[in-house]
């Protein structure tokens, strides 16, 4: 995901992405930003990238689930102004994300999500 990132233009700038509140902390994966032209502020994301590699693809949706609202969450009290997506390789997307499950996943919880090719390393597509 790192290098599909870089790829696209993204700059990494944090592995992992520390998030503390109160006396704990939270940890992204990815803190990335691009700058998109020299009059516009630069775009600021983190990046929470699963395997979905368990047994089970609802437990694996139940676990991002819970580190998605947590972590974007922690970001809004913080005031943090980067935008959180959720990475997943291609086949997860088709596997998961295309169902119904996924896709009440999607809209109730209002997710951003990059799509990318673990083969070729590049962003298949974004999801706003």
């Amino acid at each position: 995901m790192r290098v599909a990132l870089e790829k696209d233009g993204w700059t990494i700038t944090n592995d992992p992405l520390m998030l503390p509140i109160g006396e704990q902390s939270v940890y992204v994966d990815l803190g990335a930003e691009k700058l998109l032209t020299a009059e516009k502020e630069g775009q600021k994301n983190a990046v929470e990238i699963k395997s979905f590699l368990s047994r089970s693809p609802v437990k694996d949706l139940e676990v991002a689930l819970g580190q998605y609202v947590l972590y974007k969450g922690v970001m809004t009290y913080r005031e943090e102004k980067r935008r959180l997506y959720l990475a997943i390789r291609d086949d997860v997307y088709l596997d998961i994300f295309s169902e119904p499950i996924g896709r009440i996943f999607i809209e109730n919880h209002q997710l951003s999500i990059i799509v990318f090719d673990p083969i070729t390393e590049e962003i298949v597509k974004w999801i706003n």
